[in-house]
């Protein structure tokens, strides 16, 4: 036994062992139903996990409040941000192994773990979670601004607003404060949008496709034709592009190379795919070596077609600097692709249930709801008013001559093959 340390309910020990690392072990007294005390103890980790007292002070922390929460709330001891901010992100926003149904995606936990760890933990950490108050919340995130000393959006402050209320609810479900209880539900915010997200023309959309390379163009005219957000564009696999049926089914989607589920359950809907985007898609296919129904869409080569690609580094490498070099002045990133599809769609007085279907909104206002069920043949009709609009014009053919053959072997397509 090497150091012995004193807690607030309870005693560190930094343990050796036989073989292997030094380990932390916590002890603690605890009361039965009798008034009797009883030892207890429980290995809190290695020195390689927690090389620091302070880290496995950290997770005492944690596995106090644990040990806790069937213990009447009377016989608590306070519990302050920081053990609550430890114990949150070990149940809910743990990042290893795959995500269970009702758990957040790996990307909102990444998001939320950030904002924890780069706002909330620095100034509340060392309070008492019952020492929060709403107006000094709210001044503090007035005064909130980015680590390059820059005004912070009101969007970034409203997710952060979002994230403290989480937390908040996450004591309350513990029963570590009564319901109701939530400083942070009096909190205000604005998420008002402060600038208008940019939008291509349609020659400017022409412009910058004829600038660009085979798969960067395809990835182009897939998103903006279908509004698929970057990390299903990305996730996307050949097994999930059905050339028959003109239709892709989301399935996943992929943010750092981790696979998870998509954003909503209203994302895993079908995609309808215009046959014009299919011909760009399906020559991609014929061109990548990497065109097997497990294989990615869109594969990384210097990873042997293992990963898929990393979208902002395509975004900065390759279409940014061609949007620069035909004159577009905007700020280009893969949600301006998504947001032109839905401006175009809007623009073209698509009935606003089907413009929300094509997108996969999950949340709709109660206006949005109160449309009827679009139909697929009104979703497919509005998304081809706006590929015959942004897309360059082909030979003609019909959609009747596309379906009736084998995807693939039409006129048009041995031609595009052949070239």
């Amino acid at each position: 036994m090497l150091r012995r340390a004193r807690h607030q309910n309870g005693s560190l020990q930094r343990v050796k062992r036989r073989t292997g690392p030094d380990v932390w072990i916590f002890l603690w007294y605890e009361t039965d139903i009798n008034g009797r005390r009883k030892r207890r103890k429980a290995v809190i980790g290695t020195v390689e996990q927690y090389p620091t007292e302070f880290s496995a002070q950290n997770a005492i922390g944690a596995l106090r409040i644990t040990i806790n929460q069937e213990t009447p709330r009377a016989a608590v001891q306070p519990i302050s941000v920081l053990e609550l901010i430890t114990h949150y992100q070990n149940t809910e926003l743990n990042l290893d192994g795959e995500p269970q149904e009702e758990e957040k995606s790996y990307s909102t936990k990444k998001t939320y773990r950030i904002i924890l760890g780069r706002w909330i933990r620095p100034r509340w950490g060392t309070l008492g979670i019952r020492d929060i108050r709403t107006v000094a919340v709210e001044e503090w995130l007035k005064k909130l601004t980015l680590p390059d000393g820059n005004r912070m959006a009101r969007g970034t402050k409203s997710k952060i607003r979002g994230v403290m209320h989480a937390l908040y609810n996450h004591a309350i479900r513990y029963e570590w404060l009564s319901q109701g209880a939530n400083p942070i539900s009096m909190v205000r915010q604005s998420a008002k949008r402060e600038h208008i997200p940019d939008v291509l023309e349609v020659a400017e959309f022409h412009a910058l496709l004829q600038e660009l390379a085979l798969r960067e163009r395809t990835l182009v005219v897939l998103d903006a034709m279908t509004g698929l957000r970057r990390s299903e564009l990305i996730g996307l696999k050949w097994s999930d592009v059905d050339f028959e049926k003109l239709q892709i089914n989301v399935t996943r989607s992929v943010v750092h190379q981790v696979v998870g589920k998509c954003k909503t359950e209203a994302s895993q809907r079908p995609v309808p795919l215009d046959p014009a985007v299919a011909e760009d898609l399906w020559l991609w296919k014929q061109t990548t070596p990497y065109n097997k129904p497990e294989d990615w869409v869109f594969a990384s080569e210097t990873m042997n077609g293992k990963q898929p690609l990393w979208p902002d580094s395509l975004l900065s490498r390759r279409i940014k600097p061609a949007a620069r070099k035909v004159g577009i002045v905007k700020r280009v990133g893969w949600h301006t692709f998504r947001h032109t599809y839905s401006t175009l769609l809007k623009a073209n007085g698509e009935d606003v249930k089907v413009v929300q279907e094509l997108l996969r909104h999950a949340n709709s206002k109660i206006t949005l709801d109160t449309y009827i069920q679009a139909l697929s043949p009104a979703k497919r009709q509005a998304q081809s008013k706006v590929a015959s609009m942004m897309l360059p014009k082909k030979a003609a053919i019909s959609d009747q001559e596309r379906l009736m053959e084998p995807f693939g072997t039409s006129t048009r397509e041995r031609s595009l093959l052949s070239d």
